[in-house]
């Protein structure tokens, strides 16, 4: 689906500013991340728990990015998207696919309830902003309007708007923090330590294993990495391989940049995501304010109001709908992608030309935006639907972990074999992940 030519191979910068200029698929993801995850899994979770969970999060957003990197890597050095990877692994293939992107498939299901919980909580947000519209309106002008932005949006486009949404919710979120220290609700470095003791209550592991699988880089985001990774040209810029010191060296570079991309962004989401959890834990765990149902904006808005008072609702109903339209709009720019791929490995589909290739992406752009709320208007509980997206996307981090390890040590050229010190980080991020996802798959069925 990208095309290199000779004329655009591209030196990798080498200074910090330079590097710079070309960052912006990780903050993309971020776009994406900070919405379902941090508003309403991580708040959620901080309610029902209280600060004790608070390792929960930092682990979720901390563990993930090595296995990140490897996606991103192998997007550069093969120039190859997710699924072509996918349909080279070892194992049967059921007509053209392999098994992976059948079980890929099958384990997105669930992923459009949590996208339509998200949906839902836009339309909710919207309908007590503006009361005198009935809720049908809105659940058509949200639909159509991400459908609208997506479906002719080239990677410029979307990456300027993504960066615009993360710096408004970043900035209206660490005022919030910082404003909840001069009420009664502020919290202290013991409350934020004592969730730093790796404790985890029975009645909030269902909260705890959908908030680990959303919150952070999920598995779904860290296979959407690779293709943000190609149309902001890295692969591009490294060429086709070729066995001579000049392309390593251009790899090598492009990979410090890529690198670079995901930490920052990690950066970003994290303090984002931390911010939101003290939030949830500081006012609605105290009051034992549970965000639930159609009264999941209702509730979450007295993080808000208990903070700097009841004019600030306006201000939280604002910042909903920016938190939650970003994770439609990244979600939707990423997921047109991803199918597409899937279906066209499949055989469902035709990319084989680019016109074929915009057009069905043009097509799932209005497709799944109208499932999405199609969902919501015969579920109607936005926390519910999210959780069960997230236990599915932490399911989908065992896939994405097999295939990071894949692509490591049988797909990665040995001369870009990295450090020793990250493939310390690269196994702690798979053990990780893994044993976590397994202790929570236990305790939910004990």
């Amino acid at each position: 689906m990208t095309t290199t030519t000779q004329s655009s191979y591209l030196a990798p910068p080498v200074r910090f500013l330079d590097k710079l200029k070309y960052l912006g698929p990780g903050f993309i993801l971020s776009a994406s991340i900070v919405g379902s995850g941090e508003l309403i899994a991580t708040t959620a979770l901080g309610a029902k728990a209280g600060f004790i969970t608070f390792w929960v999060i930092l682990v979720s957003c901390l563990v993930k990015v090595t296995i990140q990197l490897e996606f991103g890597k192998h997007a550069i050095y093969s120039g190859e998207t997710v699924m072509e990877a996918f349909n080279k692994l070892p194992g049967p293939r059921f007509g053209k696919a392999n098994w992976s992107i059948w079980t890929w498939l099958s384990l997105m299901l669930p992923k459009f309830l949590q996208v339509a919980g998200i949906v839902g909580g836009v339309i909710l947000a919207l309908q007590i902003a503006f009361e005198g519209l009935p809720l049908w309106v809105w659940g058509v002008i949200v639909p159509v309007s991400v459908s609208l932005l997506i479906y002719r949006g080239q990677y410029v486009f979307i990456e300027k708007f993504s960066l615009t949404l993360i710096g408004l919710f970043s900035l209206m979120t660490l005022i919030c923090v910082i404003a909840l220290q001069f009420t009664p609700y502020a919290f202290s470095w013991g409350d934020v330590a004592s969730g730093l003791t790796f404790q985890l209550p029975a009645t909030a592991i269902v909260f705890a294993i959908g908030a680990f699988g959303i919150t952070g880089v999920g598995g779904d985001e860290i296979m959407f990495y690779n293709y943000w990774c190609l149309e902001k040209g890295y692969a591009k810029h490294v060429g086709p391989r070729e066995e001579t010191d000049e392309w390593y060296q251009r790899a090598k570079g492009w990979i410090k940049v890529m690198t670079l991309d995901a930490i920052l962004a990690m950066v970003v989401y994290t303090v984002v995501t931390a911010a939101f959890y003290l939030l949830g834990s500081a006012v609605l765990h105290g009051t034992e304010n549970i965000p639930e149902g159609s009264q999941v904006i209702e509730t979450l808005s007295t993080m808000y109001t208990e903070t700097l008072g009841p004019w600030a609702k306006v201000v939280f109903l604002v910042g909903a709908v920016v938190v939650l339209y970003s994770t439609l709009f990244g979600a939707l720019a990423s997921w047109i992608r991803i199918f597409a791929d899937a279906f066209y490995k499949v055989g469902w589909v035709d990319l084989s030309t680019p016109k074929g290739y915009r057009q069905v992406l043009a097509w799932m752009a209005w497709i799944i935006p109208a499932i999405w709320t199609i969902l919501y208007v015969f579920i109607q509980l936005p926390v519910f639907m999210v959780m069960i997206g997230g236990v599915a996307t932490s399911i989908i981090l065992f896939l994405v972990v097999y295939v990071a390890i894949h692509l490591r040590y049988q797909r990665l050229p040995k001369e870009l074999t990295p450090t020793r010190r990250y493939d310390l980080f690269f196994w702690l991020s798979a053990v990780s992940i893994v044993l976590v996802g397994v202790y929570g798959i236990s305790k939910l069925l004990i």
